[in-house]
């Protein structure tokens, strides 16, 4: 069984920074081999893409709206991935959830993850 646990939301003002992580858990669960992602969800739209990593940090892939003020990271020795997230707008406020791809499909879409998070609430207020 894994276990992805997101923590690090909370309410920040524009213009800010906040740094998210997500470890993983379970008694077999090696992240090393697992691409990794990040995703947001507002009220009633599509869980969308944010950004992912493959399985050394040696490739990442973002969401234009994202670009140049997101980075995505990873410590496998942890089993832990961030997203340190730098000046912030409104329009990011959104759960921000982590996944994890066991097929390594270097994908953006929701349906190429195997595993979730409960996700953690990012909140920018103006």
């Amino acid at each position: 069984q894994v276990q992805l646990v997101e923590s690090g939301g909370g309410v920040v003002q524009a213009g800010t920074s906040r740094r998210l992580s997500c470890v993983a858990f379970g008694r077999t669960f090696n992240m090393g081999i697992y691409a990794m992602g990040w995703f947001r969800q507002t009220p009633g739209k599509e869980r969308e893409f944010v950004a992912l990593i493959d399985w050394d940090g040696g490739t990442t892939y973002y969401t234009d709206d994202v670009r140049g003020r997101f980075t995505i990271a990873r410590d496998n020795a942890k089993n832990t991935v961030y997203l340190q997230m730098n000046n912030l707008k409104p329009e990011d406020t959104a759960v921000y959830y982590c996944a994890a791809d066991r097929t390594y499909s270097l994908s953006t879409a929701t349906e190429a993850y195997d595993y979730w998070g409960q996700g953690t609430q990012v909140t920018v207020s103006s």
